[in-house]
């Protein structure tokens, strides 16, 4: 009953402040207002890009491998590209190994891009993405296809002219027109269009399939030499067989087809999402201490300014304190009660500051590539940073208040 008591006058002690002292009081909270704004804003945003990112990331699979020639590389640190220069590309020829020799894989495909004009008649759309692809490349990625079908296991192996275009390349040159049936033109060769991908929107990494071309890899190498260019092996996991046993038997394999000796050093990279992860993490934290940095300066001025409302209200109140140790309160319930004053009054500023960033989320929902959300985790952070700053800027004042003899309060009071 006595902490209820505590609390409801602190609480009321704390009103009658803001009411009281209205300009004084507001411009004090301002600091922690956008402190708590700033802060948590950026938290906001990066915890936004992070979990969109993560989502691409995740349809991707954790059990798919990328042989490339280049590793890649995350969280900084020296690159040595002089190590991996004279590497060869993964070819035909190692994937066609691969998926004889494993027993571990599900799927296994070999991917290139390049970037070409595509045409349809008099339309044209400059600068568009090729992707060059094996049969097993649709078990592997993601590839959603609205209209229409993928390549056929003949039409893959033969090197048919057949594409399966992005969205927003079937607008721009087909217009109101069905495309399938329809050609394209690609490498100076007519392709017939297959498929049409459903409109995926702007990617978390600028890749929407939506101005991107799929066409089977045995066709396109016909027009540019792969052996030039950077390629990809992919390699997916059979079920219950994890990315770990899948790397050891792949490595096994590359290392045999390459020729490679006991102790020499692999000429090839086994790339997995899983690095992108640690990197995304290391990024997104080396973003956040920026963002506590910036939000910090605000918070002290705002600390200051709740330490400045408490002196006042010490003051202000001395002849009170003096009657309240006079009737027998003790220290710690004059201390307490500034103390939960300061804390209502940080609150006030810190829960302020969540709403702009609630109402901020929605005001530029349609702004960004990626939905904007405040988690439940950075409102309890921007609640429990008000709170800390509320006791750390108010015990000075609430213990300088219990302090007070009770006959000088009284006689400075009146």
């Amino acid at each position: 009953m006595l902490l209820l008591k505590l609390i409801r006058e602190s609480y009321l002690f704390a009103l009658q402040a803001i009411i009281v002292n209205k300009v004084r009081t507001i411009l004090s909270l301002l600091g922690i207002t956008i402190g708590i704004f700033s802060v948590i804003a950026v938290l906001t945003v990066f915890d936004s890009m992070e979990s969109s990112i993560r989502s691409s990331l995740s349809e991707l699979g954790k059990n798919i491998l990328f042989i490339q020639k280049w590793p890649w590389m995350m969280g900084g640190g020296n690159y040595p590209w002089w190590k991996y220069l004279n590497r060869p590309e993964p070819s035909i020829s190692d994937m066609n190994e691969l998926q004889r020799r494993s027993n571990t894989a599900e799927a296994v495909a070999m991917m290139f891009q390049t970037r070409r004009t595509v045409k349809h008649l008099d339309n044209s759309y400059e600068n568009i993405t090729i992707i060059g692809v094996t049969y097993q490349y649709d078990k592997i990625m993601p590839l959603d296809i609205k209209d229409g079908r993928y390549f056929t296991r003949i039409e893959s192996s033969s090197g048919r002219n057949v594409a399966i275009i992005g969205a927003d390349i079937a607008d721009n040159l087909f217009e109101n027109a069905d495309p399938i049936g329809r050609s394209v033109k690609i490498f100076g060769n007519k392709l017939t269009v297959i498929g049409v991908l459903t409109r995926q929107g702007e990617g978390s990494f600028g890749n929407s399939t939506d101005e991107q071309v799929f066409v089977p890899l045995n066709f396109a190498r016909n027009f540019i030499n792969i052996r030039h260019i950077s390629t990809t092996i992919l390699i997916k996991a059979k079920p219950g067989i994890s990315t770990t046993e899948l790397k050891d038997e792949i490595t096994g394999i590359m290392r045999s087809v390459r020729k490679l000796k006991p102790g020499k050093e692999n000429d090839f990279a086994l790339n997995e999402i899983s690095i992108l992860d640690q990197g995304l993490k290391s990024f997104f934290d080396g973003l956040a201490i920026i963002g506590w940095i910036i939000g910090a300066f605000s918070l002290l001025v705002g600390g200051f300014g709740i330490a400045n409302i408490m002196f006042v209200s010490v003051r202000e109140r001395t002849n009170i304190i003096g009657i309240q140790k006079a009737i027998g309160a003790k220290n710690f319930f004059i201390l307490l009660e500034f103390l939960f004053e300061a804390v209502f009054l940080s609150l006030i500023g810190g829960v302020v500051g969540l709403l702009l960033i609630f109402i901020g989320t929605y005001a530029f929902q349609g702004m960004l590539d990626f939905d904007l959300f405040l988690s439940r985790e950075n409102v309890i952070i921007g609640l429990t940073i008000s709170t800390i700053i509320g006791l750390v800027s108010g015990f000075v004042p609430a213990w300088q208040a219990s302090r007070l003899n009770p006959v000088e309060a009284i006689r400075f009071g009146f």
